[in-house]
């Protein structure tokens, strides 16, 4: 679990800054940004030929094309892939494209660059993570290209379609790690369809983490990964309740606000929790503030203190 210096909480939303605050925010989690992913496997893989990787794609994500790698990529991108999906259209202020999705070749995985807070918050993978980390030398980066700009729930099930996908290209895939959220999953929880549609963003890519307050005995249970789909990470500070209990309420939260688009506004109140139950007698109050754990972003607080019982 980690461990952090409590900062002070804002009463209320923070003012608007004459500096837009994606400059200061993670490139990885900045709002609409490149979603990445590293499939894990023991062994070096071959990449499958650009027919089977066509056909496979297509079953997922819709009709998609080849597209031919630019001239100036890096010697480290050489044989990447990469595919127009000619479905999947994003609109921006000037026109408008098919978003892109690439695949590099297998190489070596470095599991040093994952540092010991990462670690801590493999929650979903904790009993395997250690084993995964050791095992799997190898790996295959995969991201999307402009999918920022696609309506945010056909994105979040356009990457969860591209994630499938990979991991049938790639049978011998041990482990899904995002590095956008530091979440590892076992590759069979994905393949075996634990969750559908809106769901598997939740399930797969987004991370609730736990952290106790240095010096205070209190608690921070957040979200890490709504910020990708233009919404707020969920926070929660607290002394006395189960974390476990937090956690599946951040993580049905987090569905019900992507799949109705974002619906809580500031002072709203939502359903609490009693012995580890959704208890609509208990209302939380919702505040917008700042993230109090990074990386720095916008994140809805979820105030237990201001607790209204009926």
């Amino acid at each position: 679990m980690g461990l952090f210096k409590k900062k002070k909480r804002p009463e209320h939303a923070p003012e608007p800054e004459e500096k837009s605050p994606l400059d200061e925010m993670d490139s990885s989690i900045r709002p609409g940004g490149v979603f990445i992913v590293q499939l894990l496997m023991k062994e070096r893989c071959e990449m499958p030929s650009l027919e089977r990787m066509t056909q496979v794609l297509e079953g997922h994500i819709g009709r998609v094309s080849a597209a031919a790698p630019t001239d100036d990529l890096s010697s480290a991108m050489k044989g990447l892939a990469l595919f127009t999906a000619l479905d999947h259209i994003a609109k921006f202020s000037n026109g408008e494209g098919p978003v892109q999705v690439s695949v590099m070749p297998c190489d070596t995985f470095h599991p040093e660059t994952i540092d010991e807070m990462k670690r801590s918050q493999m929650w979903d993978c904790l009993q395997d993570r250690d084993r995964v980390l050791s095992e799997c030398k190898y790996c295959v980066f995969a991201n999307d290209i402009l999918t920022g700009a696609l309506d945010p729930l056909e994105r979040a099930d356009f990457d969860m379609d591209f994630l499938e996908a990979l991991l049938e290209l790639f049978p011998t895939c041990e482990a899904v790690y995002s590095l956008n959220t530091g979440k590892l999953v076992l590759a069979d929880v994905i393949r075996n369809k634990t969750a559908s549609g809106l769901d598997r963003f939740i399930r797969y890519i987004v991370n609730a983490r736990f952290f106790n307050i240095q010096g205070s005995g209190g608690h921070v249970v957040d979200t890490l990964g709504m910020t990708l789909l233009y919404m707020e990470d969920l926070q929660y500070i607290f002394n006395e309740m189960d974390p476990n209990w937090v956690v599946m309420h951040a993580y049905n939260i987090a569905a019900y606000v992507l799949a109705n688009r974002r619906p809580i506004k500031e002072g709203d109140t939502i359903d609490g929790v009693t012995d580890g139950n959704i208890d609509q007698s208990l209302q939380w109050k919702c505040h917008f503030e700042d993230a109090l754990v990074g990386p720095g972003r916008p994140a809805l607080g979820i105030h237990m203190d201001e607790a209204v019982r009926s």
